[in-house]
């Protein structure tokens, strides 16, 4: 079983947030793949459903970001889910909008959802981080984080995870290697493995 987390701000006002593209990212996938209706479990809402002929539950936070840990390691103890296969969706402020990059464990890099989960469950589930830009003054983030794309942002975003969500059983059941992968970086559509392979192959 793998445990799929969004995270976000459970308000109506926050829905589309730069903040809140994990949620965005993973009702993508529950849509695609027919996940169930939404239910309320663990403080957060979940979804259950297969990709790939694996069983696979997407979990959003409905604690606000900064206690997403609480949610993550009450469905991890539940389901007897292995850090390994515990998989988290997040906006990050160093990549650019239309950008996502792949790590496996690491630092929270000063993302409270992800420093959350750390303090809960550990380091080394894997984080899908999304790009969201950064402002250019540190001073501004926390306002940043919490204003909507623009609406040629939100075209970027909406393409990228598409394609995400597309390739996403090659992503959850197919993984090759922990290391810091960059994907989907361009307009075209990247196939997740032969990615993976180009760079392993690059480093030898």
């Amino acid at each position: 079983m793998k445990l799929l987390v969004g995270l976000g701000n459970p308000e109506q006002k926050y829905i589309k947030n730069r903040h809140n593209i994990g949620f965005i990212a993973t009702d993508n996938i529950a849509e695609f793949y027919k996940f169930s209706s939404k239910k309320k479990a663990f403080k957060a809402t979940i979804q259950e459903g297969t990709i790939n002929g694996g069983k696979v539950v997407l979990l959003q936070p409905q604690t606000y970001m900064n206690n997403s840990g609480v949610s993550v390691q009450a469905a991890k103890k539940f389901y007897k889910i292995d850090i390994d296969d515990i998989y988290v969706f997040h906006d990050e402020l160093d990549i650019p909008v239309g950008r996502i990059k792949l790590k496996i464990g690491g630092g929270s890099a000063g993302h409270n959802g992800l420093k959350s989960i750390i303090n809960c469950v550990g380091k080394d589930f894997t984080r899908i981080r999304i790009g969201i830009d950064h402002p250019g003054d540190k001073n501004l983030v926390s306002n940043y984080v919490l204003s909507n794309f623009n609406d040629d942002e939100l075209k970027l975003v909406n393409i990228k995870l598409n394609e995400i969500t597309q390739d996403i059983e090659k992503l959850v059941f197919k993984k090759e290697d922990k290391k810091i992968i960059e994907i989907q970086n361009s307009t075209k559509k990247i196939n997740i493995l032969t990615k993976i392979k180009n760079i392993m192959n690059n480093e030898q």
